[in-house]
């Protein structure tokens, strides 16, 4: 495959193309060897129904990546904007590519393939393309109309503006984030651990429609086995397993802390770490944690933002309400053995779900 590349790349310099093509040229050339290689180890010769772009399709739906195309950052180095390509509506994802930043290659690729293996699972954000013809591919995914979730796991009205969500919906997001984990965990000869699940990698569709994105740091696990070995850790601060930190290794339930970390965002309407009342910096695990045992259950939703407030809520809500803070924190016992898997916890939120039409 090397030695093939090389070749075309000194055909294309015989062609006394102009600098900018020999660039598209070689890039579109050594990403396509890689991603070729990547997804054939991947998905065994089957065929990818994948939708190629070229880099002016790119450029001309993005405004050259203006402003008011931005939807979000994922990291510093990896932004998203909106499309419009033969009147179809994109979701499009550009890596940055910055001195010292070119380690993270491998992340790129890794984010394409996961992608592509989980996109017929309705709450992960579908890969339907790429374009090879930048120095990183630029993934290309369906539309999200109402857009990412904030890191209050509101969603962002306009530049200046952000709504929090009711009750219901992030009951429903949750529900949905945890069949999407459970399904990373399950349906596959080898586990895969997502390693970064947080509110700002899920989308929402029209339907509001949770749907789990961001694989850069996904990694997946021999086949037959339970946990890494050691491995660097990386993650987003105040997600990351305790666990996973001292040990260095990743299990399925690295990713269930997170998932606990994160359904309590949801819940509170607060960051992962936010100033408290005594003016002092707090995560929300502990915050929560102090507030159930000292039977505080109404300040868990914040009681700032009126669609939050536990009195404004049915005595069915709160029980709800109740069941997932319980939850929330068993995902995140110190302890792996007390931790639920993501299968349970996926099957508790629905039940969850469902006990309010129950009753």
């Amino acid at each position: 495959m090397g030695s093939m590349v090389k070749k075309l790349k000194q055909k294309l310099r015989s062609e006394k193309n102009n600098e900018k093509d020999f660039q598209e040229k070689s890039w579109f050339l050594e990403n396509g060897s890689i991603l070729l290689q990547e997804l054939i180890a991947d998905c065994n010769g089957k065929s990818v129904p994948l939708r190629s772009f070229s880099f002016d399709q790119i450029l001309k739906s993005t405004k050259n990546f203006d402003s008011t195309c931005f939807v979000a950052f994922e990291g510093f180095h990896t932004w998203w904007y909106r499309g419009i390509i033969e009147n179809r509506s994109y979701m499009i994802k550009r890596y940055l590519v910055d001195k010292g930043t070119e380690h993270k290659v491998g992340e790129v690729y890794n984010d394409f393939v996961l992608s592509t293996r989980v996109s017929n699972h309705s709450n992960f954000l579908k890969l339907l393309g790429y374009c090879l013809e930048s120095c990183y591919p630029v993934l290309v995914f369906e539309n999200a109309e109402h857009g990412v979730l904030n890191q209050r796991g509101g969603v962002m009205v306009n530049l200046e503006e952000e709504s929090l969500l009711p009750w219901n919906v992030r009951l429903k997001i949750g529900k949905e984030i945890a069949n999407a984990v459970a399904y990373l965990h399950t349906a596959f000869p080898k586990i895969t651990v997502h390693r970064d699940v947080k509110p700002t990698h899920v989308f929402l569709d029209k339907n509001w429609t949770a749907k789990l994105s961001g694989f850069s740091l996904s990694i997946t696990l021999p086949e037959g086995k339970s946990k890494s070995s050691i491995v660097p850790v990386v993650g987003t601060s105040g997600f990351i397993d305790p666990l996973y930190r001292v040990t260095g290794s990743v299990t399925e339930y690295t990713d269930v802390y997170s998932f606990g970390v994160f359904l309590m965002v949801l819940l509170s309407g607060r960051p992962v770490f936010f100033t408290g009342s005594n003016r002092k910096r707090e995560g929300i695990l502990g915050y929560t944690k102090d507030l159930y045992e000292n039977g505080q259950l109404d300040e868990v939703m914040d009681p700032v933002y009126p669609t939050m407030m536990v009195k404004d809520i049915t005595s069915g809500e709160r029980l709800q309400v109740e069941a997932c803070v319980v939850l929330a924190l068993r995902c995140c016992e110190k302890r792996y053995e007390d931790r639920p898997k993501m299968i349970q916890v996926a099957k508790e939120l629905k039940r969850i779900e469902t006990s309010l039409k129950r009753s």
